[in-house]
């Protein structure tokens, strides 16, 4: 049975000595220019190189020439302290192991992922990136290079991921709710993707498992403005909403304002529970509630995957599918 193009493994230069009948120390002479190998040799080797794809790594080369390594770490957002933070954490790690990181921002643009993944993907030993594109477009875009998902899981032998899985803290969230009285919870979830968020049906079981309606969302783009914004218009559609829950932190402090504006007191009137963690929710008021991520702990075991990924290119084996749970941190918002 043919592979399909997600799950093409990483062309390595065995593959290419193969290709070319010749050793594995003769493809080396020719893609590094050596003299001692004849023209048409080398051009055969040049020539299978191009056809199947091969890029060599220079994590490869560095264990002999000392080159350093390069990661792309892509990310939507860095005025977004939680891609800040994931970013922090990346290039501390990196930095331990003598590793340059190059750092790609998309603004959340679908078109601007695409094109920093062409970009990046032929320029870096490995990428690292927190991507809505589908995986056989960033297999296609990253070939050869070895990938690390975040915030989802991976199908690609070549790919790892660091998952996020905030199940539990949100129906510990919702039960919290439940328990100071809240019957209509609603939900401002991730806008501009094609389907609902892993966390939007994390928030759904919740309810249902405790007899609620989840239909109560408003989707906000991932910004302070996005949640103020999007606050008016769940409460106008769905007025008898008490709670809210938001896709991140700074969606819920984009509502913290709002409820303000709009005379809603947090938690009197309106309890809000963000999702991530960052410091700055405990410096606005009312502190907010969240789901905490360890979120140093989320780029360190990035780089810690691209580590094992570089070191074993063309394993059949699937990378590995690490998770960092969140955990519910109480405050004042709710």
């Amino acid at each position: 049975m043919g592979s399909s193009g997600t799950s093409r493994r990483r062309v390595t230069i065995h593959d290419v000595a193969r290709s070319a009948g010749v050793s594995r120390q003769t493809v080396s002479r020719a893609l590094n220019d050596k003299g001692e190998i004849q023209g048409t040799t080398k051009q055969r080797v040049l020539d299978a190189a191009r056809e199947l794809g091969y890029r060599p790594s220079r994590f490869a080369r560095g264990l002999v020439r000392q080159d350093t390594v390069t990661v792309g770490l892509v990310i939507p957002d860095l005025l977004n302290p939680f891609f800040t933070e994931v970013a922090a954490a990346a290039l501390e790690a990196a930095g331990e192991r003598g590793w340059h990181v190059v750092v790609h921002d998309t603004s959340d643009s679908p078109e601007k992922e695409r094109t920093a993944l062409r970009v990046v993907g032929s320029q870096v030993d490995a990428v690292i990136g927190y991507f809505s594109s589908p995986e056989d477009e960033i297999d296609r875009d990253t070939r050869g290079v070895p990938v690390v998902l975040v915030g989802r899981e991976h199908r690609a032998t070549r790919f790892g991921s660091i998952r996020i899985d905030g199940a539990e803290a949100i129906d510990r969230a919702v039960a919290h709710l439940v328990a100071r009285g809240h019957r209509s919870i609603g939900m401002l979830d991730h806008q501009g993707r094609p389907e609902p968020s892993d966390r939007h049906g994390w928030f759904a079981a919740a309810a249902a498992a405790r007899g609620l309606d989840a239909s109560a969302v408003a989707g906000a783009p991932q910004s302070v403005e996005g949640g103020e914004a999007a606050l008016p218009r769940l409460l106008a559609a769905y007025p008898d909403v008490t709670a809210v829950l938001t896709f991140n932190d700074v969606i819920a402090v984009g509502a913290l304002r709002a409820a303000r504006r709009l005379g809603r007191r947090v938690p009197e009137d309106l309890a809000v529970v963000g999702f991530d963690g960052l410091r700055l929710g405990d410096l606005v008021e009312p502190a907010l509630s969240t789901v905490s991520l360890d979120i140093g702990r989320l780029g360190a075991l990035a780089v810690e995957e691209v580590a094992r990924l570089l070191a074993a290119p063309g394993d059949p084996v699937a990378g590995a599918r690490l998770v960092v749970h969140g955990s519910l941190l109480l405050r004042d918002s709710a």
